[in-house]
Protein backbone atom coordinates (compact mmCIF):
# COMPACT_ATOMS: atom_id res chain seq x y z
CA UNK A 1 0.00 0.00 0.00
CA UNK A 2 1.38 3.38 -0.97
CA UNK A 3 1.31 6.24 1.48
CA UNK A 4 2.62 8.65 -1.15
CA UNK A 5 -0.53 10.80 -0.87
CA UNK A 6 0.62 11.69 2.66
CA UNK A 7 4.06 12.78 1.50
CA UNK A 8 4.35 16.49 0.87
CA UNK A 9 6.01 17.61 -2.31
CA UNK A 10 8.86 18.89 -0.13
CA UNK A 11 9.43 15.48 1.46
CA UNK A 12 7.78 16.12 4.82
CA UNK A 13 5.53 13.19 5.73
CA UNK A 14 2.20 14.92 6.32
CA UNK A 15 0.77 11.77 7.88
CA UNK A 16 2.71 12.83 10.99
CA UNK A 17 1.12 16.28 11.19
CA UNK A 18 -1.77 17.02 13.55
CA UNK A 19 -3.26 19.58 11.19
CA UNK A 20 -3.17 17.30 8.16
CA UNK A 21 -4.54 14.23 9.96
CA UNK A 22 -7.34 16.25 11.58
CA UNK A 23 -6.14 15.49 15.12
CA UNK A 24 -6.17 19.22 15.83
CA UNK A 25 -9.62 19.66 14.29
CA UNK A 26 -11.02 16.81 16.36
CA UNK A 27 -9.37 18.05 19.55
CA UNK A 28 -10.75 21.56 18.94
CA UNK A 29 -14.25 20.16 18.35
CA UNK A 30 -14.06 18.18 21.60
CA UNK A 31 -12.70 21.17 23.48
CA UNK A 32 -15.43 23.45 22.14
CA UNK A 33 -18.07 20.95 23.16
CA UNK A 34 -16.67 20.85 26.71
CA UNK A 35 -16.40 24.64 26.88
CA UNK A 36 -20.00 25.06 25.75
CA UNK A 37 -21.21 22.39 28.19
CA UNK A 38 -19.17 23.39 31.22
CA UNK A 39 -18.26 27.07 30.82
CA UNK A 40 -21.14 28.75 29.01
CA UNK A 41 -21.85 30.61 32.25
CA UNK A 42 -18.71 32.68 31.54
CA UNK A 43 -20.64 34.51 28.85
CA UNK A 44 -23.06 35.88 31.46
CA UNK A 45 -20.86 36.61 34.47
CA UNK A 46 -17.26 37.15 33.46
CA UNK A 47 -16.72 40.63 32.03
CA UNK A 48 -12.94 40.25 31.67
CA UNK A 49 -13.32 37.21 29.40
CA UNK A 50 -14.65 37.48 25.85
CA UNK A 51 -16.47 34.16 25.65
CA UNK A 52 -17.86 34.61 22.14
CA UNK A 53 -14.48 35.63 20.73
CA UNK A 54 -12.90 32.66 22.49
CA UNK A 55 -15.34 30.33 20.74
CA UNK A 56 -14.49 32.00 17.42
CA UNK A 57 -10.85 31.23 18.13
CA UNK A 58 -11.67 27.56 18.67
CA UNK A 59 -13.72 27.61 15.44
CA UNK A 60 -10.63 28.85 13.62
CA UNK A 61 -8.84 25.63 14.60
CA UNK A 62 -11.86 23.55 13.63
CA UNK A 63 -11.88 25.15 10.17
CA UNK A 64 -8.11 25.08 9.67
CA UNK A 65 -7.35 21.54 8.52
CA UNK A 66 -4.32 21.53 6.26
CA UNK A 67 -5.28 20.11 2.87
CA UNK A 68 -1.69 19.23 2.10
CA UNK A 69 0.15 20.65 -0.85
CA UNK A 70 -0.95 17.82 -3.12
CA UNK A 71 -4.60 18.77 -2.62
CA UNK A 72 -4.21 22.50 -2.98
CA UNK A 73 -3.59 24.66 -6.01
CA UNK A 74 -2.43 27.52 -3.79
CA UNK A 75 1.33 28.05 -3.96
CA UNK A 76 2.26 29.00 -0.39
CA UNK A 77 5.57 27.16 -0.37
CA UNK A 78 8.79 27.71 -2.33
CA UNK A 79 8.84 24.03 -3.26
CA UNK A 80 5.70 24.41 -5.36
CA UNK A 81 7.52 27.07 -7.37
CA UNK A 82 10.10 24.51 -8.49
CA UNK A 83 9.86 23.72 -12.19
CA UNK A 84 10.51 20.01 -11.57
CA UNK A 85 7.57 19.88 -9.15
CA UNK A 86 5.28 22.01 -11.33
CA UNK A 87 5.93 19.87 -14.38
CA UNK A 88 5.79 16.60 -12.39
CA UNK A 89 9.34 15.74 -13.42
CA UNK A 90 9.78 14.59 -9.82
CA UNK A 91 7.13 13.61 -7.31
CA UNK A 92 8.84 15.10 -4.27
CA UNK A 93 12.09 16.72 -3.26
CA UNK A 94 13.46 13.63 -1.52
CA UNK A 95 13.99 11.98 -4.89
CA UNK A 96 15.80 15.00 -6.30
CA UNK A 97 19.58 15.10 -6.12
CA UNK A 98 19.45 18.89 -5.72
CA UNK A 99 17.51 18.73 -2.41
CA UNK A 100 20.55 19.31 -0.13
CA UNK A 101 21.40 22.60 -1.86
CA UNK A 102 18.24 23.69 -3.67
CA UNK A 103 17.02 27.21 -2.93
CA UNK A 104 13.42 25.95 -2.97
CA UNK A 105 14.07 23.56 -0.05
CA UNK A 106 15.98 25.89 2.28
CA UNK A 107 12.99 26.19 4.64
CA UNK A 108 12.57 22.40 4.82
CA UNK A 109 16.28 21.83 5.45
CA UNK A 110 16.23 24.38 8.28
CA UNK A 111 12.95 23.37 9.90
CA UNK A 112 13.01 19.63 9.12
CA UNK A 113 16.74 18.91 9.00
CA UNK A 114 16.03 15.23 9.70
CA UNK A 115 15.02 15.01 6.02
CA UNK A 116 18.70 15.14 5.09
CA UNK A 117 19.31 11.85 6.90
CA UNK A 118 16.20 10.37 5.30
CA UNK A 119 17.81 10.82 1.88
CA UNK A 120 20.33 8.07 2.64
CA UNK A 121 17.58 5.74 3.84
CA UNK A 122 15.63 6.27 0.62
CA UNK A 123 18.72 5.62 -1.52
CA UNK A 124 19.37 2.34 0.32
CA UNK A 125 15.80 1.09 0.80
CA UNK A 126 13.64 2.89 -1.74
CA UNK A 127 10.83 5.39 -1.41
CA UNK A 128 8.07 2.83 -0.79
CA UNK A 129 9.92 1.31 2.21
CA UNK A 130 10.58 4.82 3.50
CA UNK A 131 6.88 5.67 3.27
CA UNK A 132 5.97 2.47 5.11
CA UNK A 133 8.40 3.39 7.90
CA UNK A 134 7.08 6.94 8.17
CA UNK A 135 3.49 5.64 8.33
CA UNK A 136 4.51 3.19 11.05
CA UNK A 137 6.05 6.08 13.01
CA UNK A 138 2.82 8.06 12.56
CA UNK A 139 0.79 5.14 13.90
CA UNK A 140 3.15 5.01 16.89
CA UNK A 141 2.44 8.69 17.61
CA UNK A 142 5.43 10.46 16.04
CA UNK A 143 4.41 13.97 14.98
CA UNK A 144 6.46 16.39 12.92
CA UNK A 145 5.66 19.04 15.52
CA UNK A 146 7.78 16.98 17.95
CA UNK A 147 10.73 16.26 15.67
CA UNK A 148 11.12 19.47 13.69
CA UNK A 149 13.95 21.80 14.56
CA UNK A 150 11.77 24.61 15.98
Amino acid sequence: MSFNHKLGRCGVYCGQCRSYTEEMVNAAKQFKEWVEQDYSWLNDVEESFDYENFLKGIDWFIDSKCPGCRNSSIIWCEVKKCEKIQKDIIDNCLVCEEFPKCAHTEYQRNRYSYLLTHLDYIKKNGLEKYLEEEEKKAEEGVRIQDIRDY
